[in-house]
């Protein structure tokens, strides 16, 4: 009879993931020198479900394309679809799970693998596509996340949370839409595993071939937008990186900044 698997460590997890931060910390060498191989670039696992959960197509390779030109990340050229019931999801550190309407339950061996990936180090990004609050995907994805982790339940990312400023100095939300005016997130022992945006960030991302925008951001236009690219941004290097920026030392420089 075979010997059941054992989970994953943190420390394995992190030593896994590590190859996909490489690029966050190779700025200094020139592009040309650099020769990474797929499993060392940030290869982000969309996550699919039983319903609408790739509402906005173009909008993970458009986040890849900024993270690219803006920083050290070395990014894949397209996300990954992933199934939360099947074996991979360590191989990437941060995962996106959107939706338009109804999310169906997820069933026990997929809760608990969602939950096993976050409790060993792994980051969900969850994406409302239809501005719904309290109905549709936002009243389903409460339920669900709810259940994997019960003890953990969302509250609003502060204003001054490291987060804010792994990248970026955010100060203002940004989306195709402004349903909150802030994030919020499941936390893990202090580390955000899970963040939630209700402002449809795949939106405010999407652009088709031909370069055009696909979709108005409103009330707040291109502004709205470019804090929607911000936020991907400090995301992503908060999945590879989580709190390597929150330095006391810093903390009075970037208060008198962000004020």
């Amino acid at each position: 009879m075979p010997r059941p698997s054992r989970p994953i460590s943190r420390r394995r997890f992190l030593q896994g993931a590590a190859a996909a931060a490489v690029a966050a910390v190779a700025a200094a060498l020139p592009r040309g020198a650099r020769a990474l191989t797929p499993d060392a670039m940030l290869q982000i696992g969309h996550v699919q479900h039983g319903g609408n959960w790739n509402p906005r197509p173009t909008a993970l390779r458009r986040l890849g394309w900024e993270l690219g030109r803006r920083t050290s990340i070395e990014p894949a050229a397209d996300a990954v679809p992933v199934r939360l019931d099947r074996p991979g999801l360590h191989r990437h550190p941060m995962l996106y799970l959107a939706g338009a309407g109804g999310l169906p339950a997820f069933s026990e061996p997929e809760r608990a693998a969602l939950r096993r990936h976050l409790m060993y180090g792994g980051f969900l990004l969850v994406d409302s596509a239809d501005a719904s609050d309290g109905t549709g995907f936002d009243a389903a994805v409460r339920r669900e996340l709810a259940q994997v982790l019960p003890a953990s339940p969302l509250q609003p990312v502060a204003r001054e949370h490291v987060l804010h400023k792994t990248f970026y100095l955010l100060d203002r939300q940004g989306g195709r839409v402004l349903v909150k005016p802030w994030l919020e997130a499941q936390a893990v022992d202090g580390r955000l595993a899970v963040v939630y945006s209700q402002n449809d960030l795949g939106g405010a991302w999407a652009r088709s071939e031909l370069g055009d925008w696909e979709y108005p951001c409103t009330p707040g236009g291109e502004a709205q937008r470019e804090a929607a690219f911000r936020a991907g941004v400090n995301l992503a290097m908060y999945a590879l990186c989580t709190d390597y920026k929150d330095d006391a030392v810093h903390l009075p420089f970037i208060l008198r900044r962000r004020s």
